[in-house]
């Protein structure tokens, strides 16, 4: 606290674009490092190991992500009503919960280590709520939380990459692994909370042009889901789609790449640093772009072309013409171009457009809820339905799908909210919800 009663007055003196860097900068470090506590399992292959003839290591994805999934749901009220001064008391909290868990299934003899990882997912499901919640409602929005989402690309190969080298280098036991991984990002996790703590408020110019934000009691929240059903069905359909194909990447990655005959190590990272470069390129400059109504149309576009660009490159891959790197690099960028806009600046633009005051915190969980709720309910019919088809086959054929139902339902989004806006005239009548 003495700390943070220092940086405080400090940070308030900084000029604004130093800021807004420091501000992406931290929450970046924040969210890579929650990373190493949620995915370092991943880097692991548990090979040989099946209990109801379900391969061991697609129980604990599917343990995960059901903790995960139900935490989505708990924080459609949770991060919707929390107040800003709680916010990293709660990501300390909620992170060290999960590394106990982590603990507990290094020494937990298999299958019944399998509802660790379920303990380990709940909580960090709450996470991206409150390290988003620091930088929404701000001018910079866009540019911070385009940081923060690289975090989503880079973080996953990066965890992998330090997991596995554990395994490989310093022969960690393979149980122990991802408990010996968060430690690793302990201190680093207390810095950059740290670091969001000593953020000033948004200005009173940050809430003229972006609406300001607030928690939102319940009736607030019916209201909002009301006024924008049909958008909001059809933003979930695409976001249900990019979810499944993104856990199916993140999770099941090592074995993808083995499936293709390549096993190296530091290809995780290597061609998630390029994805996450051009990401944050392309959604970085929606910072120039000042009209609120217009950035949320081009959003759209991004997320159209992302799912065109996945499935264009899965159709020449099994045509032969390109390669296997080639096909994982365009493939991971055109899924992660309609994935990170969801997680970042979609729902941020949504409201700026429409000015209502409440939090992107809500809507996006309740996006996210559905969408695990769609991820394990693939897993389970894949593993329990068919497991015989191979990770690389899977990832290839779903690609194709959410080639075509995710361009097309993003492309009626896009015409729904166009038009809705055009008709109320939104941009000059600020949305108020009331009870209903």
């Amino acid at each position: 606290m003495l700390l943070l009663n220092r940086l405080r007055p400090f940070a308030a003196k900084l000029p604004y674009p130093v800021i807004s860097v420091l501000a992406g900068l931290a929450a970046f470090g924040a969210y890579t490092s929650m990373y190493a506590f949620r995915r370092a399992f991943a880097a692991g292959t548990f090979a040989g190991q099946q209990y109801l003839h379900v391969d061991y290591k697609a129980w604990l994805v599917i343990a995960q992500v059901l903790g995960y999934m139900l935490s989505k749901f708990y924080g459609i009220r949770f991060i919707a009503e929390v107040k800003a001064q709680n916010r990293g008391r709660y990501v300390l909290m909620l992170v060290g919960i999960s590394w106990l868990a982590l603990l507990a299934f290094a020494f937990i003899p298999a299958p019944y280590n399998i509802v660790c990882l379920f303990v380990n997912g709940f909580p960090l499901g709450m996470i991206w709520g409150l390290v988003f919640g620091y930088l929404e409602g701000r001018r910079a929005t866009e540019f911070m939380a385009a940081v923060l989402s690289i975090s989503l690309i880079f973080a996953s190969g990066f965890v992998k990459t330090v997991g596995r080298t554990l395994l490989t280098s310093f022969h960690v036991n393979e149980f122990l692994m991802p408990f010996a991984t968060g430690a690793i990002f302990v201190l680093p996790l207390i810095l950059f909370v740290l670091c969001l703590e000593a953020l000033p408020p948004p200005t009173a110019q940050d809430k003229q042009q972006r609406t300001e934000r607030r928690s939102m009691p319940p009736h607030e929240r019916r209201a909002f889901i009301i006024r924008f059903l049909p958008g909001i069905i059809l933003t979930v359909i695409v976001y249900l789609m990019l979810t499944i194909m993104r856990d199916v990447r993140d999770n099941f990655e090592v074995e993808i790449w083995h499936g293709l005959g390549i096993k190296n190590n530091a290809i995780f990272t290597s061609i998630d640093s390029i994805i996450s470069l051009i990401v944050l390129a392309g959604m970085g400059l929606l910072i120039l772009v000042k009209n609120n109504l217009k950035a949320f149309g081009i959003i759209h576009l991004f997320i159209i072309g992302g799912c065109i660009l996945a499935g264009v490159a899965t159709l020449l891959f099994n045509a032969k013409t390109i390669e296997p790197i080639t096909w994982m690099t365009l493939a991971g960028l055109g899924l992660y171009a309609g994935y990170v806009p969801y997680n970042a600046i979609f729902f941020e633009r949504m409201i700026a457009s429409f000015q209502c005051k409440s939090n992107v915190g809500f809507i996006m969980y309740v996006a996210d809820a559905i969408g695990y709720l769609g991820s394990i309910s693939v897993l389970l019919v894949k593993e329990l339905g068919n497991p015989g088809v191979s990770w690389d086959v899977f990832f290839k054929d779903g690609l194709l799908i959410l080639s075509v139902v995710g361009s097309i339902s993003a492309t009626f989004s896009l015409i729904y909210f166009w038009q809705s806006a055009r008709r109320s005239r939104v941009q000059a009548k600020p949305l108020k919800f009331s009870a209903i």
